[in-house]
């Protein structure tokens, strides 16, 4: 509630002897009702001043003055009239350039400025990665020569947080994918009295695709955005350069061990998504009265040597590209808080991103081989 000794802010608009000049009355403080402007602004920054009628002020009037005085623009604009105060207080804040960016509107860009900035983003993330690859090869190959150099107690710990803590949420992912799969194919296959091939539905679909699959976009968004916050964290808190300040190669040390995890356990991950799957689809089987032992028979029968491969095979590359896209969203964060959590999303996004595109192109790949 505006007390009722408070007199409304009022500006207004005169002219005096050829010159501009704003009037100044009431009351210019935080709370109090908006200015009455009155007269018609030329567009330029006063000449003058006239105060006589104006009472209490906080920064809410310079701040007014400020943005009246930079839309004339002026090379050296009047303060004439004003109270020494303010006078003052102007004159300091027309001493610093104004910052463009500050701007409540952002200046107009052009398409050509547009295109050329995602150009130069694009062009800088294809370096980025070929960048972060070659590392990542290198690395590789010195720990193949026994030149690389990180500490074992926390690949063990990598590969348990991984593997074996992983399991529970991969359990109930494919068991459900089995039984959700194994479901929808009862109810065509029964309209032909065929639901004994419900297990070679969920069987071969388990092995080639959905195991393999759902677990990389599991492990995508659980490890690979662990790897990213952790790698992010440290890169902000400057634990990564205090690595190179003491000779460790932080590509060695941080990259190779979360690599190798994911490429170690990626496979035994798939394979057990897989059997639990078809866990699954058999309890849907037997719901449908399919007896398990007929049920895990008919699954044997179709699923071979070499459809069980195909997942395991992609398995290895899904790992790579999880561990890659996490390390190097990591690596690249910037050095705050909201930066790590940019970095982490980026990760999660490119993995899976990836993923369905390496997917697509193995699919392709094994239909042209008649795989």
């Amino acid at each position: 509630m505006i007390p009722a000794d408070v007199h409304p802010p009022r500006a207004s608009w005169t002219r005096d002897r050829g010159r501009v000049v704003l009037e100044l009355s009431g009351d210019w403080q935080r709370g109090a009702a908006e200015p009455e402007i009155t007269g018609e602004p030329t567009g330029s920054a006063p000449d003058a001043y006239a105060t006589a009628a104006l009472g209490d002020y906080d920064s809410t009037l310079p701040a007014f003055l400020l943005a009246r005085i930079r839309e004339g623009n002026p090379d050296k604009p009047s303060l004439d009239g004003l109270p020494p105060d303010l006078h003052g207080l102007l004159e300091l804040a027309l001493a610093v350039p104004e910052e463009v960016e500050a701007r409540g509107t952002p200046a107009e860009v052009s398409e050509i400025q547009k295109l050329g900035t995602v150009s130069i983003r694009t062009w800088s993330g294809v370096r980025s990665i070929v960048d972060f690859t070659g590392h990542s090869m290198m690395s590789l190959g010195r720990f193949f020569t026994g030149r690389a150099h990180f500490r074992s107690r926390e690949f063990w710990l990598i590969v348990q947080q991984c593997g074996a803590q992983a399991l529970p949420i991969v359990s109930l992912i494919s068991f459900l994918i089995g039984l959700i799969m194994a479901f929808v194919g009862n109810v065509q296959l029964a309209n032909f009295g065929a639901s004994l091939y419900v297990a070679d539905l969920v069987g071969i679909a388990m092995v080639r695709e959905m195991g393999v699959v759902m677990t990389a976009i599991i492990v995508s968004g659980r490890t690979g955005a662990a790897f990213a916050a952790h790698l992010g964290s440290m890169k902000a808190n400057q634990e990564i350069d205090a690595l190179r300040t003491f000779g460790f190669n932080p590509f060695d040390f941080l990259v190779l061990p979360r690599m190798l995890a994911l490429v170690l356990m990626m496979p035994l991950l798939t394979i057990y998504a897989n059997l639990i799957g078809m866990l699954g689809g058999m309890l849907v089987g037997a719901a449908v009265n399919i007896p398990p032992a007929l049920y895990w028979y008919e699954t044997l029968t179709v699923v071979n040597l070499e459809n069980a491969f195909l997942g395991v095979f992609k398995s290895v590359f899904f790992g790579i590209v999880i561990a890659m896209s996490g390390c190097l969203q990591g690596m690249h964060a910037g050095n705050s808080s909201a930066a790590v959590g940019q970095a982490t999303t980026r990760a999660v996004v490119a993995s899976i991103t990836t993923i369905i595109i390496l997917d697509s192109a193995f699919a392709v790949i094994f239909t042209l081989l008649d795989i």
